[in-house]
């Protein structure tokens, strides 16, 4: 109490979070800007691999696989970069995870099968990873 008969403002307000909720709090938002970080560097990469697909590759296939690793990792790094630092439920963080994993094996795989020849083998599990990304964003804005 204080000398009027008040409460003291220290005391009124309980923590809402003991330290250690803090502290996980605490890594879930630098892992979640650390994912938009991720997702703004993949846009800014497929301006660069969309550049090159359209002004550098001479045959079609090779210009088509890079048109499509670059509107993947762009569509996809931008919804990182948006959605990622409103992210607070486990379930959309997993998403927001799927969604970096996901686009990484998808493009990455095209890039790679363009750049050294081999076939494009994770593009099918980058594919699945983002579909199950979405999934689980869905889920958690519409029942979390």
């Amino acid at each position: 109490s204080s000398s009027r008969g008040g409460c003291s403002c220290r005391n009124a307000m309980p923590s809402e979070f003991s330290t250690r909720d803090s502290a996980a709090r605490d890594v879930d938002v630098r892992s979640m800007r650390v994912l938009a970080g991720v997702g703004a560097l993949g846009c800014g990469v497929a301006v660069a691999i969309g550049a090159w697909a359209m002004h550098g590759v001479l045959v079609a296939p090779n210009r088509e696989r890079l048109a499509i690793a670059a509107l993947f990792l762009f569509v996809h790094g931008l919804a990182l970069a948006a959605l990622a630092p409103r992210t607070v439920s486990r379930l959309r963080q997993s998403g927001m995870y799927c969604l970096m994993i996901g686009t990484i094996l998808f493009s990455g795989s095209l890039i790679l099968a363009v750049t050294l020849g081999i076939a494009p083998v994770l593009a099918p599990f980058g594919g699945s990873l983002l579909m199950l990304g979405w999934l689980l964003i869905a889920t958690g804005l519409l029942f979390g």
